[in-house]
Formats: structure tokens, C-alpha cells, sequence
């Protein structure tokens, strides 16, 4: 086998559906489990905080059209997961689908950008934690040194934007929310789901009552003007409300983490679809419900803080409601670092099974039957960058993975429908299609790609021009990550290949597991 085939030889779809009815990992969860997964990983740190910060900076009332426009793009990508995911119900998630239809290269790019995603979702969403952990604390007198709950890069808002000064604090508050929330995942995945299911309902409840009790507190002079006049660069004007988007586009990458666990459903050609769409759809109708009532309710220039809707109910003057909507932001953060971790610690899994990462990844524990070695891994790297990096440029860089991920599996959809026309797909995304030279060109996947361009562009602009200003450190991070990314499959990935040796899977990791 030459080396070009070798990079670009696709896993076989036989072997996938094999791996897929092998046992590996217990199926325990049903459509509900999964919906609430994708609600738990949804509603999080997008909403809490992010969505104060996109208003300040970029959007201004407009947060609410930037919600929208990340939606939409959503919704096609969305529509294109279900119907991979129940064509192909196995861990790995768009790993696995690039895998099987565009080969093991580009393969490894989507699963190293899935590692990006998830890894930084899950520290960008306990640095929110942390803010309304120490927030939540003042209200009881307590006060928490900012030595430990702040981190050691901080953004600084500025004209036309924020700007990054490296201080001498570490965000321990972050990063210890991040080891204790580990934990359950190692102990098995129905106690976790358990957990992440009370936790999503009380998250829910708040947003809800928050909605409630704003709508009557709402100034409409707020709203005025809808969309502010442009100040230079991406702050304000339409430019903003695309920057925003595509600043809380990981808000919506909850979806995306359902369908890694489709090696754990039990229906999974039935209940994937359900859970993907339906968590997109509940928690897109929040968002714009909640984005309403916060810039209604507070300036949007005031919004920039770690806990913008703590903020809003405090001007709304009840302060048994603060004290609710503190409570309910930090118990609900935590189900966004658990579904996070647990998300990329199946990316790791997968990848490590195939040979492309160290077999560490991959040994399930011989009690619990779950990766608790790369659990460990993930909690001990997410820990370290919720300690050194702010929500800002965290938020930056998951979206970025995210658009271009999400941008891979519509693309998917299209090879495999020309590829493998015949394939048996329990759910099919909808919208028709047009044919280019005998090709089936999807519409939803097609769009689905111009959105995640849409999204990506803004984020790539902004990155470069800081880097031009001197500002080095987004794109530095970044191109870091790429070269570190290059190295591991030359080096590793490359060489272990099992699909490029023609080898099965690691042995030992198919054997069926008893339930948890």
C-alpha cells in the first residue's frame, strides 16, 4: 500500500456496523437520555456567558438576530448528524462518519478539530462556572481572591474590540470544577446520564422563570437601536451581528455531542434523530427567549461580565430570584463540563482504536467497562486551560473547530449519497436536491456548508488582523495546535494505522461489556 493510499483509505463500512453491534460500550440510554444530553450540552456557558459578552463587544440588541443566524446553520447541520447517525450508529461521532466516506487524513483533521471542540468547550464552560461560583459566594459574604478565580491571560474590552495582557493569576476555580465533574464518567455513563438529567431540568427551570419574571422589567429604550452603528472592525453594525454568531455558534455544539453517544443508544436509528433535532430546537427557542428579556432588561454595553444574566435579574430588583438564578447556573454549568468531557473522551476512544492515538485512550476500566484512562487525560487538559485562558478567546477557538467540523459532515452526506446510493438510512434530510455532472448535490447539506463558511469567515478575519496589530496570541494558539495536530498523526497516527495496516480493531476492546 502506498503512503497517498494509505492516508486516504476509508474504513470500511462492514466493519463499522460490526464494531457498531459488537457490545463494546453498554447500550443504556433512550431518546429521553438523549435529548437531555443534548439539552445539558447546550444550554450552558453559550447563554450564561457568552451571550453578555457578544452583546457588549460585537451585536448589541442584535444578540438576538446572531442567535438566529447560529441557529440556522444549525439546523442544517443538524438535519445532516441525523441522518449519519442513524445510518451509523457507533461511537466517534464525525470522526467516525469522515472515516468512512472521505478517508483516514481527513479523518484525523476532523477528530483533532472534535479535540479542540470539546476540550475548550468543556474549559471555556467551568471558567463561566467559576464567575458565578464567586458571585454566587459574595452573596453569602464570602469572597474569593481573584488570584484563583481569575485566569492568567485576560481580555480587556477596548475600542473596536478586546485586547489579551497576561497577569500572574491562575483560575483554580475553573479547573477544580473540571476534576470533581470527571469523576462520574469513570464510574459508568448511566449514574452521569442520571446526574446530567436532574441537572438539565433545574438549568431549564431557570431560564424559564427568568424569561418569566424579566418580560415585565423590559425598557424598551434598551432595544434602541436594534442594531448599532458600526465603530470599526467587527464592533456593532451587521459586521457585529455575524461576529456574534459566530462567537456563540459552540453554543449550539450540544447536538453534536449526542451523536457520540450512539454506541450507547439503544435504538439508536430511531432515538439519534430525535435527540439531535429536538435538543436544537428547544434550546434555540430559549436562547432567543432569554437574549430578549438580558438586553432588554440591562444596556448591552453593560453586558461584558462573567455572569450577564446574574446582572439582568438584579435590575429586574428580586432578589430571591438572583439568588435562583445564581444556584441554577452553577449546578447547570456543571452538566456542560460533564457532557463536554464525556464527548471528547469518546473522540479519543474512537481514534485510539483505530491506531491513530496511544492505546491508553482506548483501555476501558475492568469494572466499570469505561475509557477511564483518557478521561483522566481530558479532565487533566481541560483543567489547564480553564486555568490559563479567558472565556473570550476559548469561545473563539470552539467555534472555529466547531463551523469547520460541522462544514465536514455535510460535505459527508454528499459523498456518501454518491458513494453509497443504496445504503439503507432510516432518516434522510430533507429539501430535495439538484444533480451537477450525475453528482446528488444536497440542498440542507449544501447550505449547511455556506452557513459554517458564514461562520467561520468572521472569526478567521478578526484572527488575522489581531495577528497583523501585533495581537499574537489567537493566532499563535492556533497554529500551534495545527503543527501539534501534524506531528501526533506523523509520528504516531500514521504509523499505527490499523485501517492503513488493514488490521481490525484494537483487540481486546470489542468484547461485550455487562451493564452498568
Amino acid at each position: 500500500m502506498t503512503r497517498q493510499k494509505s492516508m486516504f483509505s476509508c474504513k470500511p463500512l462492514e466493519q463499522i456496523r460490526r464494531e457498531s453491534a459488537s457490545g463494546e460500550l453498554v447500550r443504556a440510554l433512550g431518546p429521553v437520555h438523549l435529548l437531555l444530553l443534548g439539552i445539558g450540552s447546550i444550554i450552558g456557558s453559550g447563554i450564561y456567558v457568552l451571550s453578555g459578552t457578544a452583546a457588549a463587544n460585537f451585536a448589541g440588541p442584535a444578540i438576538i438576530a446572531s442567535f438566529v443566524v447560529a441557529a440556522l446553520a444549525c439546523v442544517f447541520a443538524g438535519l445532516c448528524y441525523a441522518e449519519l447517525a442513524s445510518t451509523m450508529p457507533v461511537t466517534g461521532s464525525a470522526y467516525t462518519y469522515a472515516y468512512s466516506t472521505l478517508g483516514e487524513l481527513p479523518a484525523w483533521v476532523l477528530g483533532w478539530l472534535l479535540i479542540l471542540e470539546y476540550g475548550i468547550a468543556g474549559a471555556t464552560v467551568s471558567v463561566g462556572f467559576s464567575g458565578y461560583l464567586v458571585s454566587l459566594l459574595g452573596e453569602f459574604g464570602l469572597s474569593i481572591p481573584a488570584v484563583i478565580a481569575t485566569p492568567l491571560v485576560q481580555s480587556v474590552q477596548g475600542n473596536g474590540g478586546y485586547t489579551f495582557i497576561a497577569g500572574s493569576s491562575v483560575n483554580l476555580i475553573a479547573s477544580g470544577a473540571v476534576a470533581v465533574m470527571v469523576v462520574p464518567l469513570i464510574f459508568g455513563l448511566r449514574g452521569a446520564a442520571g446526574i446530567n438529567s436532574a441537572i438539565v431540568m433545574l438549568k431549564v427551570t431557570v431560564l424559564l422563570v427568568f424569561v418569566a419574571f424579566g418580560m415585565s422589567a423590559v425598557v424598551p429604550a434598551n432595544y434602541q437601536p436594534f442594531i448599532p452603528p458600526n465603530e470599526g472592525g467587527f464592533a456593532y453594525g451587521w459586521q457585529g451581528i455575524f461576529r456574534a454568531a459566530s462567537l456563540i455558534f459552540f453554543a449550539y455544539i450540544g447536538f453534536e455531542a449526542v451523536s457520540t453517544a450512539a454506541a450507547e443508544a439503544r435504538n439508536p436509528q430511531r432515538d439519534m434523530p430525535i435527540g439531535i433535532l429536538g435538543s436544537l430546537a428547544v434550546c434555540t427557542a430559549l436562547y432567543i427567549a432569554v437574549a430578549w428579556v438580558m438586553v432588554g432588561v440591562v444596556p448591552f454595553r453593560e453586558l461584558g461580565v462573567t455572569d450577564p444574566l446574574a446582572l439582568a435579574v438584579d435590575r429586574i430588583g428580586k432578589p430571591a430570584l438572583l439568588m435562583f438564578v445564581k444556584v441554577g447556573a452553577v449546578v447547570g454549568l456543571t452538566s456542560i463540563i460533564l457532557s463536554t468531557a464525556y464527548g471528547q473522551s469518546r473522540i479519543f476512544y474512537a481514534m485510539a482504536r483505530d491506531g491513530l492515538l496511544p492505546q491508553i485512550f482506548c483501555k476501558l476500566h475492568p469494572r466499570f467497562q469505561t475509557p477511564w484512562l483518557g478521561t483522566i487525560a481530558v479532565g487533566a487538559g481541560m483543567a489547564l486551560i480553564a486555568g490559563l485562558l479567558p472565556i473570550t478567546l476559548l469561545g473563539d477557538l470552539i467555534s472555529l473547530g466547531t463551523a469547520i467540523s460541522f462544514a465536514i459532515v455535510c460535505f459527508s452526506v454528499i459523498w456518501l449519497r454518491n458513494h453509497q446510493p443504496e445504503m439503507e438510512r432510516p432518516f434522510r434530510v430533507p429539501g430535495g436536491a439538484i444533480r451537477v455532472r450525475g453528482w446528488w448535490i444536497g440542498i440542507v447539506p449544501a447550505l449547511g456548508i455556506f452557513m459554517c463558511l458564514v461562520m467561520v469567515a468572521p472569526l478567521v478575519i478578526d484572527i488575522a488582523a489581531r495577528a497583523y496589530e501585533g495581537e499574537l496570541l489567537p493566532a499563535g494558539l492556533l497554529g500551534g495546535y495545527i503543527a501539534c495536530g501534524a506531528a501526533v498523526y506523523a509520528l504516531y497516527g500514521y504509523r499505527h494505522s490499523r485501517v492503513g495496516r488493514g488490521l481490525s480493531p484494537v483487540p481486546g476492546t470489542a468484547a461485550p461489556l455487562a451493564d452498568q
